[in-house]
């Protein structure tokens, strides 16, 4: 058994990092060449799929040495491929040291395109049995505004959504994107870019699922420090409108 442990990881070592680590003694080359190429060839494949801005960024030969760097280094905490683009974040995040190739918002833009494929093949649900405002000729403010578990809001210093070939900005904006990445009823993944107001919004929707709407934007007034609170209610009721239309928040009777 210990005997097929020490081929076991000389196998596994050598189709990691073959540069590194010599084939385990007796298998002919050609053997090996196949299982290289298979378990190189599935995880580059599934990497390029889930970022496939940032592959457009980045040479063939400086992206594949940061995929080999990440087959390398990264241990990885699943075995399953869907999760791999998880993994391939952790990485970027805390292990990869950084070239001369990489954007100062790679991890950013990694980060924006990870909850894409995240949402898109999250099992959770938008909620069905919640209290329809329009068909009910309900209120918005009057009703519970939830967050959608399938909206995330996320804050950037970069304009992730705008970064592409063509444009690559070298540095933070002076104020920071954010942006609600969701999943809507037809299962289409999407992003809304909102102000910091809507992001508060959105904030106290997610932390407060028992206050009605009114109550969240009249919070918001205070805090704003508005002397006609009433205007921001109003400005806040198309706003909850708009995002209840999207499928970014959901609805509970009001109480």
């Amino acid at each position: 058994m210990s005997e097929l442990a020490d081929i076991q990881r000389e196998f596994a070592a050598h189709i990691r990092e073959p540069d590194l680590h010599a084939a385990p003694a007796g298998i002919e080359d050609r053997r090996m060449k196949i299982y290289r190429e298979l378990f190189y060839n599935n995880i580059e494949g599934f990497i390029s799929s889930a970022f496939p801005i940032l592959r457009k960024l980045y040479s063939d030969a400086d992206w594949h040495l940061m995929v080999r760097d990440f087959v390398h280094r990264h241990q990885s905490q699943t075995p399953y491929f869907l999760e791999i683009s998880e993994e391939f974040l952790a990485y970027i995040e805390n292990e990869r040291e950084t070239q001369d190739c990489d954007p100062p918002f790679i991890f950013e833009l990694a980060r924006y395109e990870w909850a894409e494929l995240a949402l898109f093949v999250a099992e959770q649900e938008i909620p069905l049995d919640t209290f329809d405002c329009q068909a009910s000729n309900g209120n918005l403010l009057d009703s519970i505004p939830v967050l959608s578990p399938l909206a995330w809001l996320m804050v950037f210093q970069y304009p992730v959504h705008k970064i592409g070939p063509s444009f690559q900005p070298q540095a933070p904006d002076q104020q920071p994107s954010c942006l609600v990445i969701y999943r809507n009823h037809q299962d289409k993944v999407c992003f809304l870019e909102v102000n910091m107001v809507t992001a508060r919004l959105l904030e106290l929707c997610d932390e407060n699922p028992d206050r009605q709407g009114r109550d969240l934007l009249g919070q918001i007034a205070t805090e704003l420090k508005h002397s006609d609170p009433s205007v921001v209610i109003e400005g806040g009721a198309e706003t909850l409108a708009q995002l209840h239309s999207l499928d970014i928040i959901v609805c509970l009777a009001g109480r």
